[in-house]
């Protein structure tokens, strides 16, 4: 069987600047990270193919946007976290103000045992606050929103789901005060749509940085339609 060929990454990490203002040390734990996703991908799946030699731009720069806009959220659910995009570069970012230990964590939701295996290894390796759960959304959700001393503050997904499913996933934590932060490509509108038959909710659109037909959408209040009357 022949070997992948090896990915030639064309941008670097000077593009996150453009996003976020990352310190050295979370640029270091950020290679790590992608040097990481390299290795790994000639094994298995993590993210589309076509995207590494734009990792940078495409995956890690995209996601930086999400702690940006994330008014200050220090506790953070990612959902269906796949490669870690975006939920451990959000934990790997908020190490860079050196808060205390304990003051920040992301609990990771993914049910693949490879993609498993991948997190964990990155969060060894950079030693990020982070929590890997290997479970299904729907079996962790409740559990997680009420989540002892340190309430969720933010949820977040990328290239998981349609708004609707997404609603569902979130109202648990966004019911307890959490946001929810959804990057969403050029076909959101219609989803925002067809989620609003099932849903209500406050949502502010932010444009992507990274591509020009993407947004962040910000979701506050969310709750089903029916359990609002004329919402």
């Amino acid at each position: 069987m022949s070997r992948p060929a090896a990915v030639s990454v064309t941008d670097d990490p000077q593009v996150l600047h453009d996003v976020f203002p990352v310190s050295r040390e979370t640029e270091d734990r950020l290679r790590i990270y992608v040097d990481l996703l390299l290795r790994w991908q000639k094994a298995q799946n993590l993210v589309a193919p076509s995207t590494l030699p734009d990792v940078w731009r495409r995956h890690v720069a995209d996601s930086l946007q999400v702690l940006k806009a994330g008014e200050g959220a220090r506790h953070w659910v990612d959902l269906g976290s796949g490669a870690g995009f975006p939920g451990l570069v959000t934990a790997i970012a908020l190490m860079q103000d050196g808060k205390s230990e304990g003051d920040a964590h992301v609990h990771l939701v993914e049910s693949n045992q490879r993609k498993v295996a991948f997190l964990r290894a990155v969060i060894r390796e950079t030693g990020c606050p982070a929590t890997v759960h290997a479970e299904r959304i729907e079996a962790v959700a409740e559990e997680l929103a009420s989540f002892g001393t340190a309430p969720i503050q933010a949820v977040s997904a990328r290239a998981l789901a349609d708004l609707s499913v997404l609603c569902g996933f979130a109202e648990p934590f966004v019911r307890r005060g959490a946001l929810a932060i959804f990057h969403k490509g050029k076909n959101f509108r219609e989803e925002v749509a067809q989620a609003s038959h099932a849903w209500a909710f406050d949502m502010v659109e932010q444009n992507s940085l990274i591509d020009p037909d993407s947004r962040l959408l910000i979701l506050k209040r969310i709750r089903p339609r029916g359990a609002t009357g004329k919402g």
